[in-house]
Order: C-alpha cells, then structure tokens, then sequence
C-alpha cells in the first residue's frame, strides 16, 4: 500500500525496472511500489523472479527476460502495455558487470562484446521500445540510466567496462536533448561501491581493515540499494526533478569528491598510499 511518500505524485505512475530481481533493481521497484506506482520488473533470473513476484503481489507485473536481447525486450515491453496500457518510467539497472580484469592489451573482442551486451546494448533495446509507450500518454516522462562513478574517473584493469559506462553519459544527455520536447526527462544515476547480489563489500572486508573502511568515503560505508533507489525515486517524480534532465546524480559518499584524499587514522588527511593493504584482502601476517 502506498505510504507518506504518495506525495511524490508518482501514485498511479506505471514504472519499468530492469534487473529487478536484486541489489539496487530491487530497492527501486520496492520503493517506486510504496510510493504507490504500478511496478513491472524484467528479471532474468527464474529464482528471482518467483521471488518478486511473491513480494509486490498480484498488482504488478514481473516478467523473465533478457533485455540484451531486442526479442525479449519486445515481449517486455508489449507486456507492459497489455497490463497497464501506458508507461511513465524507466529505470534500466542492468549492468555494472566489470567482468574481465586484465589489462586492456591482453583483453579479447568477445571481452568487448559481453561488456556492451551487459553496460549499454541493453539501454539502447529498452528505451527504443520503450519510448513510443512513454510518449503516448502525452504526459511526458523519466528515463533514468544506471551507472558507475567509473564513467568520470580511471579504473585500471577494466577499461573496457569504464569506456562503456562513460558512454552511458554520452546517451543518456543526448537522449535528454532529444526527447525534451516530449516532456520525457533522461538522466542516470553513478553509484559507487554498492552491496548488492553482484558485489559483496562490506563483509569481504577483513575485521583488521574495518577501521579503514570508515575513512575511505567522507560518509564513511559502502553504499547499499537503498541509496540508489532513493535517488532513483528523485529522478522519477515530476515533483521534485521536473526540471532536471541530462544530468548524473553520484550516489558515492562523496567519493569522487574527496579524489584520492582520505581521513588517517589521527584525523590528518593525507593523498598517499599509507594503507599497507587494500582493505579487501587479507595479509598473511594479520591474525
């Protein structure tokens, strides 16, 4: 049932979530579904998907399939229509797979190509179906792009991914551009670090490292879906991001504002490597 936060305006919104199974997908739908939106999930988990089911209820729509694939996404999205017969928002969440971590000269062109299936094919597919639905109803609408705090600085390792993920930036203020004059807002969100089903941080970290863990981001945690999905719920409603369009929201604690500055452990602040261990793995001298 729809909470306080109905005031948003979006009661009644019918949104589309994809990678909705999970992590931050499944904080946003949950979250659009208490502000009273009808929320219809792509999944491509089975599991996950008779788990969603289970917790939005019979008044939304969850549906197995694979938006990399253009025949899936038509399937999808024809659902949507065939339920609710309009479409208001999009959240395309899939992706933020780092896959291959290998310097760039030994990566392989299948490499590439599973990147890009992953981290941007599958937005080209739902927000080409998906905008026709969107533009029908004549009362505009949100396209919101999920991405990585990767897309503004470098990552070694997976450059690949971090080329993909800026191109998302690229996409989503062209496509702000040109769909303005529809009312139809696009804009994306860049978290950092996030516990979620794909990336496990906070309990990787060894009880030695947790002390750091504190002074890496200026607001000291990883992030958690809820994060995301509360800055998914701004870039939704009309009420409070009308007029926000073709920008990105950093949902990173501050990360990349801090650079390469972090809080030492007396409280001076420092931009060298003084942490002896990545603060992920364990070093065989700590017991």
């Amino acid at each position: 049932m729809p909470d306080e936060i109905s005031i948003l305006g979006l009661a009644g919104k019918v949104a589309l979530v994809t990678g909705g199974g999970a992590g931050i997908g499944r904080a946003t739908a949950e979250l659009f579904a208490r502000a009273g939106m009808k929320v219809a999930v792509a999944e491509i988990d089975p599991v996950r998907v008779t788990s969603m089911r289970e917790t939005l209820g019979p008044d939304h729509l969850v549906v197995e399939a694979d938006v990399r694939k253009a025949d899936d996404v038509a399937r999808l999205v024809e659902a949507v229509r065939g339920s609710f017969g309009r479409l208001d928002v999009v959240v395309n969440n899939v992706g933020d797979y780092l896959g291959f971590k290998t310097p760039f000269e030994q990566s392989t062109e299948a490499e590439w190509n599973a990147l890009y299936h992953v981290n941007l094919l599958h937005m080209f597919h739902v927000s080409k179906a998906a905008i026709p639905l969107m533009r029908a109803s004549g009362q505009g609408g949100s396209i919101i792009n999920v991405s990585t705090i990767e897309a503004f600085r470098g990552i070694p390792m997976t450059v690949v991914y971090s080329a993909f993920k800026a191109a998302v930036t690229g996409f989503t203020q062209s496509l702000a551009v040109e769909l303005g004059q529809h009312g139809i807002r696009v804009n994306a969100i860049a978290p950092e670090t996030t516990n979620s089903a794909q990336i496990v941080a906070t309990p990787r970290v060894p009880k030695e490292n947790l002390e750091h863990l504190k002074r890496w981001f200026p607001i000291g945690r990883f992030g958690e879906g809820s994060d995301s999905a509360g800055a998914a719920l701004f870039l939704a409603s009309d009420t409070l991001s009308g007029w926000v369009s073709g920008t990105t929201i950093l949902v990173d604690g501050g990360a990349l504002a801090a650079g390469a500055w972090m809080r030492m452990a007396n409280d001076a602040w420092t931009h060298l490597p003084v942490i002896q261990s990545d603060g992920y793995t364990p070093r065989p001298e700590a017991r």
